[in-house]
């Protein structure tokens, strides 16, 4: 049977708000889940999506937990009943060779809303069975929504792309959602020190609640020449400067690669040592990046999407640190907001009024 469903549509039209539709989303295909939302994220890559010109409506959201209620033939790993994440990247280490469907709406009128994949800013969805994860049953419904993008693509930088370890220095530029993620992968991996980087005192005063070792306010000084300040080391580049700077930075804005890249360490001479900046968020513009900075200390610069996560391996992994309060759900999601309440959680988002996580939480 179709299933009823209350969905947030961004129309064609540029710069019109959000609208929300009542539409039935088809019975299942063989690799189809149907799932009734608990709770979704509000990422800030939709504002990118909502600001690029498009062909059609689209639908939105790619993180959130929800109970399955109807499956496909072929899905062998949920069953009704079952608590699961919604998520973005395929679940599977070993992925099948087939291509995910990408979700649809048919709205009221005929017109399809399209999506890049998955949506989740709806009371319930529809998704291919790559997307969806199992959450375990003891496990809260709500902070856990953020796993599926912000925890996965920030802690999986830290976790997964850069492979720290422990004594590493770590810098973290931008300290929303994702970046908070990536402050706590650190916490865990054991880097130290752990400088937080933002233009509001305020996040500097949740990372620093939270595991950050140093805050850099931007917007008071140079974090660059900050970070240089606070990571002296021994020996001398080649050049014959003395060495400083962080064995990993992460640009978790997409704005930040002119200050990662160069508040890396510089290499000491006669040394293999290579310094690592990820680019996390996604870019805002072209990269500002000194060539010969890059060349000469032989820093790397390396993007990273969903944290290079594989959500069936990882995701446990960020469950148990929950458990161990070590990954904080609870802090991490400041706000929440109804469904009808969508087109606030965007202008919230894009103002810079949530300090952490924002999240959409269905009845």
């Amino acid at each position: 049977m179709p299933t009823p469903a209350r969905v947030a549509v961004v129309p064609q039209e540029m710069g019109q708000p959000l609208r929300i539709e009542s539409v039935e989303l088809p019975d299942p295909g063989p690799f189809d889940v149907v799932v009734r939302q608990y709770a979704s994220g509000v990422c800030h890559s939709q504002l990118h999506e909502i600001h690029t010109p498009r062909a059609s409506d689209v639908v939105l959201g790619h993180e959130s937990t929800g109970e399955v209620v109807a499956l496909g033939d072929e899905v062998s790993h949920v069953a009704p009943g079952d608590r699961v994440f919604v998520t973005w990247l395929p679940r599977s280490v070993h992925p099948p060779d087939r291509r995910p469907a990408m979700a649809q709406v048919v709205q009221g009128d005929g017109s399809t809303a399209n999506s890049l994949g998955v949506f989740t800013w709806a009371d319930h969805t529809i998704a291919d069975e790559l997307f969806v994860v199992p959450l375990p049953d003891d496990s809260p419904t709500d902070v856990t929504a953020i796993i599926g993008c912000a925890v996965m693509t920030g802690a999986g930088a830290v976790m997964n792309t850069a492979g720290v370890a422990a004594g590493s220095s770590v810098a973290i530029f931008g300290l929303g959602g994702v970046g908070l993620s990536a402050l706590a992968a650190a916490k865990a991996l054991g880097a130290d020190p752990i400088i937080a980087v933002d233009l509001s005192e305020e996040k500097l005063d949740f990372a620093l609640r939270h595991g950050a070792t140093i805050g850099v306010n931007a917007s008071e000084c140079d974090p660059v020449a900050r970070i240089h300040e606070l990571t002296p080391r021994d020996g001398l580049d080649l050049m014959g400067a003395p060495c400083s700077g962080v064995d990993f930075a992460f640009d978790c804005i997409g704005a930040a690669v002119s200050q990662v890249v160069p508040s890396l360490r510089n290499k000491r001479w006669g040394s293999d040592e290579r310094a690592v900046a990820v680019l996390v968020g996604i870019p805002t513009a072209a990269l500002d990046v000194d060539i010969g900075d890059l060349l000469m200390h032989e820093k790397h610069l390396t993007g990273s999407i969903g944290g290079t996560c594989h959500p069936e391996q990882d995701f446990p992994i960020f469950m148990d640190w929950y458990r161990q309060g070590i990954l904080d759900l609870d802090s991490l999601v400041t706000q929440r907001f109804a469904l009808d309440e969508i087109n606030d959680a965007v202008d919230a988002l894009e103002n810079g009024r949530i300090a952490g996580r924002s999240i959409l939480v269905f009845d």
